[in-house]
């Protein structure tokens, strides 16, 4: 995840490794705490919402198998959890990916989806690439593509 300064949202990237494209997703603050908190394997002493939503989908025998993200509406992620039955739940697509990494399922997403919002990631080229472009992302904000900086660098070009 990656926090979008001007917001104040945070951004999720679902990365399709195939592909080499990645979908970014605004999620707001409560949602990236949730999916950083299961990220973590953080277990809270009470469950939160996304955990009491895995225990009883688990104790009605209908675990969540995948998630997909579904379709790209007016700027909005869409969402389903799929059920072990079939059954399909509409959800934020925040909710989802939360819900996921609870069960530890996959998260899909269509192919309208990621032809919509799909951003080509890296060129083929080696791991050292991509290691390069991961080091890339750890340094780099929204203001450094306002401004024209270099990640890592203050106003004005002088290295931080």
């Amino acid at each position: 995840m990656r926090t979008h300064l001007a917001d104040d949202e945070i951004v999720v990237l679902l990365l399709d490794p195939d592909s080499a494209l990645l979908v970014p997703i605004l999620i707001g603050p409560a949602e990236a705490s949730a999916i950083a908190a299961a990220q973590a394997g953080i277990v809270p002493p009470r469950p939160m919402t996304h955990d009491l939503l895995r225990d009883a989908l688990l104790a009605a025998g209908a675990p969540v198998t995948r998630v997909e993200i579904t379709r790209l509406e007016d700027g909005v992620f869409h969402a389903a959890l799929v059920l072990r039955g079939g059954q399909r739940v509409d959800s934020r697509a925040s909710d989802a990916i939360a819900v996921a990494l609870r069960f530890g399922c996959p998260v899909l997403c269509s192919a309208e989806v990621v032809a919509l919002a799909g951003v080509e990631v890296r060129p083929a080229g080696s791991e050292e690439d991509l290691a390069q472009f991961r080091e890339f992302l750890d340094q780099v904000s929204a203001e450094d593509f306002e401004t024209g900086r270099e990640p890592g660098q203050e106003p004005g070009g002088r290295d931080a």
